[in-house]
């Protein structure tokens, strides 16, 4: 059974850091790209970023986590991590990841995209930026 399991989540004051990790199981992770989502109740949920697989050598990020968001991963751990830098109030909402194995950094990101076109999808992690 495939599972993605998201960690790393919880509660931050404003200008600090945590580190997302999406660790998979049943499934060889170097094999997708994999994307990092935000959604707070109500809202669209937002593509945040994203990386292609193998060597993980194109990235996306969406216009309001650049320079303080970094997605990266590490094959040998079959995990994908989102560290999180300068943390805002706005970046409050549950973390999803998402593996899809025939996309684009920037298709695998792009909004409007329902979870049924993803290959597989996790659990999500809460990330609550607050003083």
């Amino acid at each position: 059974q495939v599972q993605l399991v998201e960690s790393g989540g919880g509660l931050v004051q404003p200008g600090g850091s945590l580190r997302l990790s999406c660790a998979a199981s049943g499934v060889t992770l170097s094999n997708y790209a994999i994307g990092w989502f935000r959604q707070v109740p109500g809202e669209e949920r937002e593509g945040v970023s994203c990386i292609s697989a193998i060597d993980g050598r194109y990235t996306y990020y969406t216009d309001a986590v650049k320079g303080r968001f970094t997605i990266s991963r590490d094959n040998a751990k079959n995990t994908v991590y989102l560290q999180m830098n300068s943390l805002k109030p706005e970046d409050t909402a549950a973390y999803y990841c998402a593996a899809e194995s025939i996309t684009t950094v920037e298709a695998m990101c792009a909004p409007n995209r329902g979870t049924y076109e993803y290959d597989y999808w996790g659990q999500g992690t809460q990330v609550t930026v607050s003083s």
